[in-house]
């Protein structure tokens, strides 16, 4: 890790950013519970910076992504990224703030797990999956491009979109994918829709069963993306980890994550080889935004999965320790039938958040 993004005492540097609607109730929420997770687990306390994305960055630099704010990231350890409502702001803005930073940081891998909690009501209550979404190119045009979008116009009445998928980008997720199989039940199912797109597809395919031979203790198979569709409603318990390109896990996860029972939920880290971003499955939710009724469980859980990446990769146990906190406090909080009211409870944020930021100190 570079020191420039340390203290003087060491202590881990981590970007707060609020975004729109409900983004400054959850962050918020999250940055409570990291905080009581540190400090049971032992760990040192974390420098927060607060950073400016979407409408609030509009009014202060006329843009929703300001220079400042990526020059800033660039010198932390990780961030959090709260939710953003890009649909809202005017046109010539219209560019996701987050899929900005993926692609500026080169943040190439979305972790995305859905598992049903005990005491939530779930349409799958024997989900545990994780989907591994390559986050760089496919068919996401807002990011496949050197510069620019990968959608054109050439008149009124035509529009296209170029799906990009190279060698090197399937390598990377394959082996995420990969390595994350082997710390959980060992299986890797590659989702794609090489039948009808055989070159593009078919490369993704090919590359992720070329990287498995490097993985002999991993079992591999692979899906059509209509397929797993259905084979996720019938029976979500074979799966284990799935890995796919940009548009195919976003679609997926979203399906998954109300399997398990809410989008409320659904956590996800950003990361490549030195960055990571938490960041939840959700939107901004800007009719919730100031009510205190939004569910932070998703960037609490996003949250513990930033400390569990810092702690692995910088071989710093406390750090784990916190993640595990996070995620046992908000599993035994809902167990006790604390929830907020997508899941059908009466908890307000604050009320949820307090819950599992005094569970964070149980054994």
């Amino acid at each position: 890790m570079s020191e420039a993004r340390r203290t003087d005492a060491g202590r881990l540097r981590l970007g707060l950013i609020d975004g729109d609607g409900i983004g400054p109730e959850v962050v918020g929420s999250a940055r409570a519970v990291v905080d009581e997770a540190l400090a049971a687990a032992g760990a040192d306390p974390v420098e927060w910076l607060p950073l400016s994305i979407g409408h609030r960055a509009l009014d202060e630099f006329g843009t929703p992504l300001p220079r400042q704010t990526l020059d800033a990231l660039a010198e932390l350890d990780g961030w959090i990224l709260g939710p953003h409502d890009n649909a809202s702001y005017p046109a010539e803005h219209r560019v996701a703030p987050g899929g900005a930073i993926r692609k500026h940081f080169g943040l190439y891998a979305n972790i995305r797990p859905a598992r049903a909690f005990p005491g939530v009501r779930a349409a799958a209550p024997d989900i545990d999956l994780v989907i591994v979404r390559e986050n760089s190119e496919g068919f996401y045009a807002d990011r496949n491009m050197f510069a620019g979008s990968g959608e054109f116009r050439p008149t009124e009445d035509i529009a296209m979109s170029v799906g990009v998928v190279t060698r090197r980008a399937c390598e990377l997720i394959a082996h995420e994918a990969l390595r994350l199989a082997s710390t959980r039940r060992k299986r890797v199912t590659i989702v794609h829709k090489a039948n009808v797109l055989p070159m593009t597809m078919g490369l993704f395919r090919d590359v992720c069963y070329e990287v498995a031979r490097q993985y002999p203790g991993v079992q591999v198979d692979d899906e059509h993306v209509d397929a797993t569709a259905a084979h996720l409603v019938r029976a979500p318990g074979d799966f284990d980890v799935l890995v796919t390109e940009n548009l195919f896990g976003d679609i997926l996860s979203d399906l998954a994550a109300e399997l398990s029972g809410s989008l409320g939920l659904a956590a996800s880290l950003n990361c490549s080889g030195d960055r990571a971003m938490a960041q939840a499955v959700h939107g901004a939710a800007p009719t919730l935004a100031g009510r205190n009724r939004a569910n932070p469980a998703a960037l609490q859980l996003s949250s513990a999965m930033l400390l569990q990446w810092l702690g692995i990769r910088h071989a710093t146990p406390t750090l784990t320790q916190a993640a595990e906190r996070i995620e046992r406090a908000v599993a035994t909080t809902l167990e006790a039938g604390i929830a907020t009211a997508d899941l059908g409870g009466l908890a307000s944020t604050s009320e949820f958040t307090e819950q599992v930021s005094a569970r964070v100190h149980r054994r």
